[in-house]
């Protein structure tokens, strides 16, 4: 028996909570999985975890040993890693995740790019735009938008997404007499609005008052939007945008080649839409990977020089 592997084995079967999740991450049968979890613990002489039909549990002794397993299994990786790159090189998997506008639209380029200069690196990118356990699913860093409710995790603040007010032509062409574009916050309500449910203010839109706006600068309102569209994916917002479905309080980055050829044009300039800081996030064990160190630098080198700015 590989007393290492069978060890990370069963690190990640608790951070998964199934045999045939990690089976299906290694390419192989969940009894393959099972056995080596299983013969870990006869090395052990200890019980290091419950099995029942539904759901696996870890004892009082496995709940000991995982936490020091995990640690150990991230500490021979890294020093494994170190002997391979002589110091310099980065080697191995490393898993990020991001939502897929973020993802398809920003981080992809950089991902690409972070690939080309470290050869012996591979990424697997996983895109969704709900909430996502990174020790759960063994992820190594993802880039969120947003404030930061997990404390457990640890941050690095990488930039800023700022947000406006916009509509593609064939929306604003198509208003019906006596309806006109919003000049103020409060005009919304007179328009079919494209509502993202991930966010916690759904369709409660905040705003600050600009130089411009009629209001004194610095003003704050809050305004309650309505439409017959909402979604959890940000591709959706996009998709019934570009359609000319209604208007939509998004990032600029999710639009920002249409803006630039004034296929969607931005709507309520004189009033901004609050910033929203963007972190890269990983669990506490892999704070000193190497990879991670080097995936972080490389993403905020990279957002310096886009619309998602600090």
């Amino acid at each position: 028996m590989d007393k290492l592997q069978s060890m990370a084995t069963f690190v990640r079967v608790v951070e998964a909570g199934s045999f045939s999740a990690v089976a299906h991450e290694s390419d192989t049968t969940q009894s393959a999985i099972s056995k080596q979890v299983a013969a870990l613990e006869r090395v052990l002489g200890v019980k290091l975890l419950t099995r029942t039909t539904r759901s696996l549990a870890l004892t009082e002794e496995g709940e000991r040993y995982f936490e020091q397993a995990r640690r150990l299994v991230a500490e021979i990786a890294e020093a494994e890693g170190a002997l391979k790159r002589g110091e310099q090189q980065l080697t191995g998997w490393l898993r990020i995740a991001a939502s897929v506008g973020f993802g398809r639209l920003k981080l992809m380029p950089i991902v690409q790019s972070f690939l080309a200069a470290h050869s012996t690196v591979k990424i697997d990118l996983r895109l969704h735009d709900s909430f996502v356990d990174l020790v759960e699913q063994g992820i190594d860093a993802a880039v969120r938008i947003g404030d930061l409710a997990d404390s457990s995790l640890v941050a690095r603040r990488i930039g800023t997404s700022h947000r406006q007010i916009v509509a593609h032509r064939r929306y604003l062409r198509s208003l019906p007499k006596g309806k006109s574009m919003p000049r103020k916050p409060e005009d919304l309500s007179q328009h079919n609005c494209i509502v993202y449910t991930e966010l916690a203010m759904r369709n409660n839109w905040p705003f600050t008052a600009g130089a411009g706006a009629s209001d004194p600068e610095g003003t704050t309102r809050v305004v309650r939007v309505e439409g017959n569209l909402q979604t959890n994916s940000s591709e959706v917002i996009r998709a019934a945008t570009l359609a000319g479905m209604g208007i939509a309080y998004a990032p600029d980055w999710l639009f920002d080649e249409e803006i630039a050829s004034g296929e969607v044009q931005p709507l309520l300039t004189d009033w901004q839409p609050p910033p929203i800081p963007v972190h890269l996030v990983s669990p506490r064990e892999r704070r000193d990977s190497a990879k991670v160190r080097a995936f972080a630098q490389h993403v905020a080198n990279a957002l310096a020089d886009t619309v998602v700015k600090n």
